[in-house]
């Protein structure tokens, strides 16, 4: 465990595209199988096309939703991780970091905040 990166429910994290970077706020849900990424800060960095589309199930139903590729980078570490394209305009947090991305070498402490 001596390797591994502590974060909190919460990151400062840049992420890479086409078109530049940009350093987000991004929300750690370890419920979420896979992160997630606002779709218009996905066409801002210019993420690219499409992989394909998955089914997301969530509390509020079932949506079918893009897949993308991005770069990240949460505390120094850079990441390579498929991310769900979602509105969230109307949220807090315009990137969700998921399950797909925490298991790549990612402890998580609540007591602290996102530097």
């Amino acid at each position: 465990m001596k390797d591994r990166i502590t974060i909190g429910l919460t990151a400062r994290v840049v992420v890479f595209g086409k078109s530049g970077k940009k350093e987000v706020m991004a929300r750690v849900d370890t419920g979420a199988t896979k992160s997630s990424i606002d779709e218009r800060l996905a066409a801002e960095l210019g993420l690219g096309k499409e992989l394909r589309r998955v089914l997301i199930k969530s509390a509020h139903g079932s949506k079918h939703r893009g897949v993308v590729m991005a770069d990240v980078s949460i505390s120094g570490e850079l990441c390579s991780a498929e991310f769900t394209l979602a509105d969230r305009s109307h949220m807090k947090y315009r990137v969700l970091i998921g399950q797909n991305i925490l298991k790549k070498g990612f402890l998580i402490d609540p007591l602290k905040g996102g530097l």
